[in-house]
């Protein structure tokens, strides 16, 4: 059996290794994790857009044309912010567009004390603190 020593040591170079080969790579990664959840919303949204339409329309009543206006904003906002986070361009502006799509579906879908919604917040939160660091 190997001394404590070597074993710390070996186990070092590895991680050492690891992290030059990819270096470039976990950032992105990390982005990526953060906004996966805007991601999915927005490509669910493409899939789904006749139901969010009228899902919209039904629980405001405001028509064809709002319900659509309402869910393009969503769906765009989202897929460019995630572009822009995932691009390292305008990071502040972009998570601040997502912020701003967080608060239109509270209002929308009245989802306020939703625990998901806490959560979802918390990491737009986070990713906007990040962006400065």
């Amino acid at each position: 059996m190997a001394p404590s020593g070597d074993l710390m040591g070996t186990a070092e170079d590895v991680a050492d290794q690891f992290l030059r080969v990819t270096k470039h790579v976990l950032p992105h990664l990390a982005h990526l994790c953060l906004i996966s959840t805007f991601l999915e919303d927005g490509i669910r949204m493409w899939f789904q857009w006749n139901e969010q339409r009228d899902y919209i329309n039904v629980s405001w009543g405001s028509g064809v044309l709002l319900a659509t206006l309402f869910v393009l904003i969503n769906m765009c906002g989202q897929l460019a912010g995630c572009v822009l986070v995932l691009a390292r361009k305008f990071v502040p502006y972009a998570c601040f567009g997502l912020f701003g799509i967080i608060f239109m579906q509270t209002i929308a879908y009245s989802i306020l004390w939703d625990l998901k919604f806490l959560m979802r917040f918390s990491k737009i939160f986070l990713a906007w603190l990040l962006s400065f660091w």
